[in-house]
């Protein structure tokens, strides 16, 4: 039991960490679609995403692979569910899209 209660930690803040980073990565992308210097928005994110990201699996890791697997499992898992709650269609996970199904728009008529 002790050694499972040893692996839900790692697992947790690997679910943590992969939510900081991908909900990370949405909220810089909303943020660039108005903004004229995306470029530093996208820049900075990446590497306050990544240090957050690698400061975390290091303090998690130890030194101990066995602590990082579930670590990695946890952070996999937050991006499967931040995907989701980010699908296509929805402007953010607080509320449902409003978007009415009936005619198409003129840039989806079309194909490229």
């Amino acid at each position: 039991m002790n050694e499972m209660l040893a692996l839900f930690w790692p697992w947790l803040i690997g679910g943590l960490l992969g939510v900081v980073f991908y909900g990370g990565l949405w909220w810089t992308v909303k943020q660039c679609v108005s903004s004229p210097r995306a470029g530093l928005w996208f820049s900075g994110s990446l590497l306050l995403r990544m240090g957050i990201t690698l400061a975390g699996f290091y303090w998690v890791g130890g030194g101990q692979w066995q602590r990082l697997l579930p670590c990695l499992l946890g952070f996999i898992m937050a991006r499967l569910l931040v995907a989701f709650l980010l699908r296509p269609g929805q402007e953010s996970w607080a509320k449902p899209s409003e978007k009415k199904p009936g005619k198409p728009t003129q840039e989806s008529r079309h194909a490229p």
